[in-house]
């Protein structure tokens, strides 16, 4: 079961990763590769070169959690950049997991009241 912080953020580490590591060799990449804090309980994201394969990384309270999704068919969406990690909204991972391209979601409006 997910227990996520509320500021829990999710991170995507763009490109394709070798999904025969675990919690060790991912928690590694997000060290050294990535700079991400891994005690934050951010979310951290990968995806083989298939793409039909995602897990997630995440501290909990006491310990580390690895969730993965594999699809049966199909592909995931995964996102193209030239960066090495992408941060997005949970909304987003949820779309993501559901198969949806993230890079068509509507871009958020801000509204000003007011003068």
């Amino acid at each position: 079961m997910w227990r996520l912080e509320k500021r829990a953020r999710v991170y995507l580490d763009l490109g394709e990763t070798d999904m025969r590591k675990g919690i060790q060799g991912l928690s590694a990449i997000v060290e050294l590769e990535l700079e991400g804090e891994l005690f934050s309980g951010d979310l951290f994201a990968f995806c083989n070169g298939k793409r039909d394969l995602i897990k997630i990384l995440y501290y909990d309270r006491n310990g580390f959690a690895l969730w993965q999704k594999r699809l049966a068919k199909d592909r995931f969406k995964w996102p193209e950049n030239d960066e090495e990690m992408l941060e997005v909204g949970k909304h987003e991972l949820a779309w993501l997991l559901d198969g949806l391209d993230i890079s068509q979601a509507h871009e958020k409006l801000r509204f000003k009241v007011g003068n």
